[in-house]
């Protein structure tokens, strides 16, 4: 059901409201915001879900409990000039239910009407899961910031792999209305993440070029070691080495999955302490761990918010905590797309590492602060959309 208002027990005001630069749609536990936060990016976060909220509260970030499709918490922020946004991704995901993949068409269709001024807002509860048309509720905000005269300088849009052809088509409607925008396909441990996780990403500038920023570490070939690979990059990495700080667990570990395999046993996915881990979901709760033959305690959520790169004392709370981490953008992540996006620079990885080894506390307290840098080289443009000129599917 649409809220008429924001619940007032999640609200947060990190900052005065006038002073927002980021809105973060979709905010989850916070992984965009953290980002901000040691980039020095004033933002609140719009989410609806109650235990992420409560994280979001503990952590003391700004944060408004309400459903994005209230438009009027535009009004809120004037000076916002950013817009984020991961949309749920449960019905286009390959290891959903798969309708909102089955739903393309309509979704692009959506996006061709809005595009031509309609409200579709209705229509899109006719669509089989009504998670599918959440999806269109960025470029719902971008527009409504248009005809207010105040368009979003920078706009920043997360989705699985399977989203892709929605954003090239929002990227589309973009360009006509005077910003660059493009679409990537990024891996997560190519920017020092230890943990493979494919997100489709899309940066909109306004009058101004969009760079993606270079991936900084190896991409991770199973079978292949560490060091090995292209050396221009450093080496991705693993579960080990983002587990230095916790005393009480060993070195050496294996990492068993146990979900995606039909509960089959002998093909459930296995990880290795000396690897990165697989993609984080909010199933990383039935993960079972072992040394030897052995199994050991599973892993906690501040454990698992490690291998999302979260800080170690990051607040996770509410009841279910290992969704929010599953949910989460990795904020590693967060801050190459964002220093690239809104600065026109990169994080100097030194800094990023030692932020990332700090506490939130110092977070909070404003002893941490990402030194940035010129952009030597950056990522090219997507070569191929899925869609044309009209937003009808071509192929990949």
């Amino acid at each position: 059901m649409l809220l008429d208002s924001v619940d007032d027990q999640f609200t947060v005001d990190a900052v005065n409201p006038s002073q927002v630069r980021m809105i973060d749609l979709f905010a989850g536990p916070g992984g965009l915001d953290v980002a901000a936060k040691w980039l020095d990016i004033p933002s609140v976060g719009i989410e609806l879900d109650v235990d992420a909220c409560e994280t979001r509260r503990a952590a003391g970030i700004g944060t408004r409990c309400s459903d994005v499709r209230n438009l009027s918490l535009l009004d809120c922020f004037e000076n916002a000039d950013i817009l984020t946004g991961g949309p749920p991704c449960q019905t286009f995901s390959v290891a959903g239910s798969g309708v909102g993949r089955k739903a393309l068409d309509q979704v692009l269709e959506f996006i061709h009407r809005m595009d031509a001024g309609e409200d579709v807002s209705e229509d899109l509860d006719s669509l089989d899961d009504p998670r599918t048309g959440l999806v269109l509720q960025p470029l719902r905000w971008a527009l409504a910031a248009m005809e207010k005269n105040r368009s979003f300088a920078t706009i920043v849009l997360e989705q699985v792999p399977t989203v892709k052809p929605v954003w090239d088509a929002i990227a589309i409607v973009l360009r006509s209305r005077g910003y660059e925008a493009e679409v990537k396909v990024i891996r997560t441990e190519q920017y020092g993440v230890p943990q493979t996780r494919r997100r489709a990403i899309l940066i909109a500038r306004h009058g101004r070029i969009v760079t993606f920023p270079k991936p900084t570490h190896r991409k991770y070939v199973k079978g292949v070691e560490q060091k090995s690979g292209d050396q221009e990059y450093l080496p991705w990495v693993s579960m080990a080495e983002a587990f230095t700080s916790l005393q009480h667990r060993p070195k050496e570990f294996i990492v068993v999955s146990n979900y995606g395999t039909g509960g089959k046993p002998d093909i459930r996915g296995r990880r290795t302490s000396s690897e990165p881990s697989a993609t984080i979901t909010g199933k990383i709760r039935r993960n079972r761990l072992q040394v030897g033959k052995c199994d050991i305690d599973r892993l906690e959520p501040r454990e698992a918010g490690l291998l999302q790169t979260f800080p170690i004392d990051y607040p996770w709370d509410g009841t279910d905590k290992y969704q929010q981490v599953g949910n989460a953008i990795p904020p590693r992540v967060a801050v190459h797309i964002l220093a690239a996006a809104v600065f026109e620079k990169k994080p100097v990885v030194a800094s990023l590492d030692q932020a990332i080894a700090k506490t939130w506390d110092e977070a909070r307290a404003g002893k941490i602060h990402i030194d940035l840098e010129e952009m030597d080289d950056v990522e090219g443009k997507q070569d191929v959309l899925l869609i044309d000129e009209n937003l009808n599917v071509v192929g990949a």
